[in-house]
């Protein structure tokens, strides 16, 4: 698998365990004696989402930049 599509399906696999740990954080902060700690569950998902969100949202400017450099290299 190329390493792109990987980071991506990593992506859209961790987004999915960000959304049912955040559904699961407001069910535990509902409840009549909440556990505070569990406000911070959601933050690991998260972490990985922005790191592997602005991977993904640089490659357009990469393939740019690449590109545009051999194409000067090969002129």
């Amino acid at each position: 698998m190329n390493w792109n599509k990987w980071i991506r399906q990593f992506h859209r696999w961790v987004s999915i365990a960000f959304t049912g740990s955040v559904i699961a954080t407001f069910i535990a902060l509902a409840q009549e004696d909440p556990i505070v700690w569990i406000s911070y569950v959601p933050l690991l998902p998260l972490a990985l989402l922005l790191f592997s969100g602005l991977y993904l949202f640089a490659l357009p400017y990469l393939a740019k930049w690449r590109g545009g450099r051999r194409t000067a290299r090969e002129a």
